[in-house]
């Protein structure tokens, strides 16, 4: 059962988009910064383009979108064809100005409120199947809700409030990210910010900034991403008393603008960002979840494993991960974004064991996450070329449920 070749590879992708601007390979080599060799190498899918950094080079070089390069897939979830349906009913909400949200909305308690947004995040993080369509479905309500608490809060209330708000933006902007939409991400996180910058509470200001960092790096504006991170970690740093949601919160912004900064090529920047999270880190002490940015001494792991790969230095990424205990109460979507990267890292290293093992794995854990996911797509699509006895079967399995395969 032959991949069916449906699918086009990041590699032709970038070969089209390249002859449609008349480039050679010597002359899109010189401007990214490769050898000839290496565009034809990609280009032929002789070798695997893993890096987002060498994508945003490619994207900005080329004049198109990095989910051009990706087919459509990126972050997750597919961003090709038709939108999402519950994005419309978003799109509008996002659309209407703060003060117009809570009409026709009845009183709401802030207990109410707050239990409104756990539930939707205990969803979004636990659930394995359908949790797109049911959070989805939740947050043009939740946003109503929120500023109608906001609304009716008494002073005392008020600062419960705009933390749950936030965190209403906060699951907007991922959950957009994730089904395909940047730029109603980058409002849903604006907004965030323009709460917390308010509020005058540097905690939540560093959350707000997270949020906005996330989005920021995820659609390739790196630089931007990198600045806001370093400048709010100058401007929210935690004094003596400070308790662990805002340690997590600057931590975590640490942890995101260094993602940025290897991105940005600001390779040592990156290293002195990702040792500042670690004092975050030991005030913190545990796997916490505050602010819902997975921060502890397990996401910091993570983290030296996708600077490692970021920086191209695989065999080294590969060693890190052998010292990462995944805990398995971190959030469902942060566990597989990982064994999604250690999956990728084994396949360019030609452990096709390794690979297709990881990816049964990816498929028990999170079945609904991984249909989309272009570095799965990629993996499964170059493994069907060169099927083994031993694990074809498994292999199969995966291809089948993610569409590459009948």
């Amino acid at each position: 059962m032959a991949y069916d070749g449906e699918l086009f590879s990041i590699g032709q992708r970038i070969k089209w988009f390249r002859e449609r601007r008349g480039m050679s390979q010597r002359v899109l080599g010189d401007l990214i910064g490769r050898s000839e060799n290496w565009v034809y190498k990609i280009e032929n899918d002789r070798m695997p383009l893993d890096r987002v950094t060498v994508l945003v080079a490619l994207s900005k070089t080329l004049r198109c979108g990095i989910e051009d390069l990706t087919g459509g897939y990126v972050s997750g979830i597919s961003t090709a064809g038709a939108e999402h349906q519950h994005v419309p009913a978003i799109r509008q909400a996002l659309s209407l100005p703060s003060s117009l949200l809570p009409q026709r909305i009845a009183e709401v308690a802030t207990d109410d409120f707050e239990e409104s947004v756990t539930g939707a995040w205990t969803v979004y993080e636990t659930q394995a199947e359908d949790r797109y369509l049911d959070v989805g479905e939740r947050l043009p309500n939740l946003l109503r809700q929120g500023h109608a608490a906001l609304r009716d809060a008494t002073p005392g209330e008020e600062s419960s409030v705009l933390r749950q708000l936030i965190s209403v933006y906060g699951l907007h902007q991922i959950w957009l990210r994730r089904v395909g939409e940047p730029t109603l991400a980058r409002i849903a996180a604006d907004r965030g910010l323009a709460l917390a910058d308010n509020a005058g509470d540097p905690a939540l200001l560093a959350a707000a900034a997270w949020n906005l960092s996330c989005v920021l790096t995820s659609s390739g504006d790196v630089d931007d991403s990198y600045e806001l991170a370093r400048q709010t970690i100058d401007q929210c740093r935690p004094g003596d008393d400070a308790g662990p949601e805002h340690w997590s919160a600057y931590g975590a912004l640490h942890l995101q603008g260094a993602v940025a900064a290897v991105r940005a090529t600001k390779g040592p920047r990156a290293w002195d960002l990702y040792l500042g999270a670690k004092a975050a880190v030991q005030r913190v002490g545990a796997d916490l979840n505050h602010w819902h940015t997975c921060f502890g001494p397990t996401n910091f792991a993570m983290h030296e494993v996708h600077l490692k790969a970021e920086e191209g230095d695989t065999t080294e990424a590969l060693r890190a991960a052998d010292h990462v205990q995944v805990n398995p109460e971190l959030p469902l979507e942060r566990r597989t974004r990982y064994l999604i990267e250690v999956m990728n890292l084994n396949r360019v290293h030609r452990d096709d064991y390794a690979t297709v093992h990881i990816l049964g794995k990816l498929k028990a854990q999170s079945p609904e996450e991984i249909v989309f996911s272009s570095l799965v797509r990629e993996a499964v699509a170059d493994l069907l070329k060169r099927e083994k006895p031993m694990w074809r079967d498994d292999l199969r399995a995966v291809a089948t449920h993610i569409g590459l395969a009948a």
